[in-house]
């Protein structure tokens, strides 16, 4: 059995505890070395684990692994950064398993878009301003196929979390004033709960300037919205007035 596990977008507190057990009980470890947090590995697993850091590893290397290990009867946990189904390059790796008859099954991650959300204290979907969030990202090397470019999403002026991206931070931002107003709050959230984690707030028209003088280049969520400004209506779940299964309205009068 290969575990894909989440390892969370950092803190050794943010695995889940069913990524952290994989990981007591992991044999062999292959973890993305650029993004995982290395002092996850130190805290959780045996100290005669295995590992591999797949940052210097292609696909065909990596499924090696994973075969011999399991010719050999080794647990073994790819560990992903943040959420695995969100850009984690799983799904070719998975189909490699399933060709080779190996069995393996996937351990969801706390994703670093919610990990920033959470270190600005904001909440991405606030009633009458935004029910909605994209998560997207500039195109790469990788190219994109659902014809969303990004100055078309933001045509929705929803709740947007866009990774990958801050490298291009002046490119991201031009394609945003397309539609979204110019005062619209924008934070840039880099290593999101890490030890050297940085956030940069502004709006539009200045974050720019602040992210090249805070020096971020990589490793950053770039979050965009009014959910981050200061108007909204209270949720109807918690109100007086409003009825829902678990709970009866009260009344003008009763009030």
């Amino acid at each position: 059995m290969i575990l894909f596990v989440g390892a969370g977008p950092g803190d050794v507190e943010l695995i889940t505890v069913k990524g952290m057990k994989a990981l007591n009980e992991a044999d062999c470890v292959i973890y993305a070395g650029s993004l995982v947090n290395p002092k996850l590995i130190d805290t959780y697993c045996k100290e005669d684990v295995i590992i591999y850091n797949s940052a210097k590893m292609d696909l065909d290397e990596v499924i090696e692994v994973m075969v011999s290990m399991e010719k050999d009867n080794k647990k073994v946990v790819r560990l992903h950064t943040g959420d695995p189904s969100i850009y984690g390059a799983i799904r070719e790796q998975m189909d490699r398993l399933i060709q080779h008859k190996i069995e393996f099954d996937v351990i969801p991650g706390v994703s670093s878009f919610v990990a920033a959300a959470s270190r600005l204290k904001e909440e991405f979907t606030l009633p009458d301003v935004s029910q909605t969030i994209i998560i997207t990202r500039l195109p790469g090397r990788t190219g994109h196929g659902e014809g969303g470019k990004l100055e078309e999403l933001a045509k929705h002026k929803a709740s947007m979390a866009i990774f990958l991206s801050v490298q291009s931070i002046g490119d991201v931002i031009g394609k945003l004033k397309k539609s979204y107003d110019e005062k619209t709050p924008v934070a840039v959230v880099y290593k999101a709960t890490w030890e050297d984690e940085k956030i940069v707030r502004g709006t539009l028209v200045d974050i720019e300037d602040k992210v090249k003088k805070a020096n971020i280049t990589r490793f950053a969520q770039i979050l965009i919205g009014d959910f981050m400004s200061d108007e909204y209506s209270l949720s109807k779940l918690y109100d007086k007035g409003f009825s829902h299964m678990y709970r009866t309205a009260v009344s003008s009068e009763e009030r």
